[in-house]
C-alpha cells in the first residue's frame, strides 16, 4: 500500500514539475519576445513585423501548445523530449533571425527543426501505434498526462476519437513543415521559385494557423465530449487542420485554389470560435472565462481581414500588402486567438475536475 501511495505522489510531483517547466518557459518566452520588440522598435534588432511574429511562436505558443498536448494526455517520450528542449531551440531560432540569411543562420535555425521534426515524428508515431492496437493499448498511449484515462468508451472508440487523435498528429506534424521552411528562409532557399518574404509567412502560417489553431480545436473537441453534445464539432476540427495544407499548396499551385482554400479556412475557424465562446462561457476559471472569450472575439477581427486579402489578392489589388497584414492580422491571430485560446484551454482543462 505505502509503494502505491509512494508511486502516486511521485507522478504527482512529475506532473507538478512538468507544469512549472512549461509555465517557466512560456513566461520567459513572453518577457524575451517583448525585449525583442522593443530593440526591433528603436532600431536595435534587425527584425520587421514578420520576424517578430514567427518568434512569437517558438518562444511563446509552442510551449503552451507543447503543455496543452501533454495535459491532453498526447507527449509521449518524443514530445516531452521536445517540451525539454524547446527552450534552448527558441534561443536558437532567436539569433537565426537576428543575422542575415546563410549558412550560419540556417545552421541555427536547424536546432528550432530539431525540435519541430520530434514533434511531428511522436504524432506520426502516436497515431499509427494507436490505430494498429487494441482499444486498451490504444488508450494506455494517450494517458501519459491526466485527462485520457478519463475518457469513456464511446468517445474512445468513436469517429470524434478518431479526428481527435488526427488532429493532433496532424497539428504535430505542422510543426514539423514550419520548421522546414524556416531553416529555408534563413538559409536563403527559394523552394518552388518562392521568396521571401512568403518563405518565412510560410514557416509563419504552418506554427499558427496549423499547429495552435489545432491544438485550440483538439481543446474544444475534448471539452464536447465532456458534455456530451456538438457532434458537429468532429467535422469542424476536420476541416481546421486540413486547410493550412490546402492553402499552402494554393500558393504554389493556384490562386483560385489559395483564394477558396482561405475564405473556407477562416469559415470553418469562425464556426470553431463560437464553440470555444460556448465553452469559454461555461469555464468554471475566471481566467480561463476570460481568455476563451477573447479569443473568439480576435477570430472575427481576423477573419475580416484575411477574407479581405484574399479576395484583394485574387484580384491583383495591392490595398492590404503583406507587411500591413502581419501588423494587423497576425497581431490578433498569434496574440488575440492563439495565446489567449490557448491559454484559456490550458487553465480551462487543468481545472477541471476530472
Amino acid at each position: 500500500m505505502n509503494t502505491l501511495k509512494d508511486r502516486a505522489w511521485l507522478g504527482l510531483d512529475a506532473r507538478v514539475a512538468e507544469e512549472s517547466w512549461a509555465q517557466t518557459c512560456a513566461g520567459l518566452g513572453a518577457v524575451a519576445w517583448a525585449a525583442i520588440a522593443v530593440l526591433a522598435r528603436v532600431g536595435m534588432a534587425p527584425m520587421g513585423a514578420i520576424e517578430l511574429i514567427f518568434l512569437f511562436a517558438p518562444l511563446v505558443i509552442v510551449p503552451l501548445g507543447m503543455e496543452l498536448g501533454r495535459v491532453m494526455g498526447a507527449a509521449g517520450r518524443m514530445g516531452k523530449a521536445a517540451q525539454r528542449l524547446q527552450p534552448v531551440a527558441a534561443g536558437l531560432a532567436v539569433f537565426a533571425l537576428w543575422l542575415p540569411p546563410g549558412r550560419l543562420a540556417g545552421v541555427l535555425a536547424g536546432g528550432w527543426m530539431l525540435v519541430c521534426g520530434l514533434m511531428g515524428f511522436s504524432g506520426v508515431v502516436t497515431y499509427f501505434s494507436a490505430r494498429t492496437s487494441d482499444p486498451a493499448p490504444a488508450s494506455e498511449i494517450l494517458t501519459s498526462g491526466n485527462l485520457g484515462q478519463k475518457w469513456g468508451s464511446p468517445f474512445r472508440d468513436g469517429l470524434r476519437f478518431s479526428i481527435f487523435r488526427f488532429a493532433l498528429a496532424i497539428a504535430k506534424i505542422d510543426l514539423a513543415v514550419g520548421g522546414g521552411w524556416f531553416v529555408a528562409s534563413r538559409l536563403g532557399m527559394r523552394p518552388m521559385g518562392i521568396q521571401e518574404p512568403i518563405g518565412l509567412l510560410t514557416a509563419v502560417h504552418f506554427h499558427f494557423a496549423g499547429f495552435a489553431t489545432a491544438m485550440i480545436a483538439v481543446a474544444a473537441l475534448r471539452f464536447s465530449e465532456q458534455r456530451a453534445h456538438s457532434r458537429w464539432l468532429a467535422w469542424i476540427v476536420s476541416l481546421v487542420v486540413i486547410m493550412p495544407f490546402v492553402v499552402a499548396a494554393g500558393f504554389v499551385t493556384s490562386s483560385l485554389l489559395k483564394t477558396l482554400a482561405g475564405v473556407l479556412f477562416s469559415v470553418s475557424v469562425a464556426v470553431l470560435a463560437i464553440y470555444v465562446r460556448s465553452w469559454g462561457r461555461q469555464a468554471e476559471n475566471a481566467a480561463a472565462r476570460i481568455l476563451l472569450q477573447v479569443a473568439p472575439a480576435c477570430v472575427f477581427a481576423g477573419m475580416v481581414l484575411s477574407a479581405a486579402y484574399a479576395i484583394a489578392d485574387f484580384r491583383g489589388s495591392d490595398v492590404l500588402p503583406i507587411p500591413q497584414m502581419a501588423r494587423t492580422h497576425g497581431v490578433l491571430n498569434a496574440v488575440g486567438f492563439c495565446m489567449c485560446g490557448l491559454l484559456g484551454s490550458l487553465i480551462q482543462l487543468n481545472s477541471t475536475p476530472q
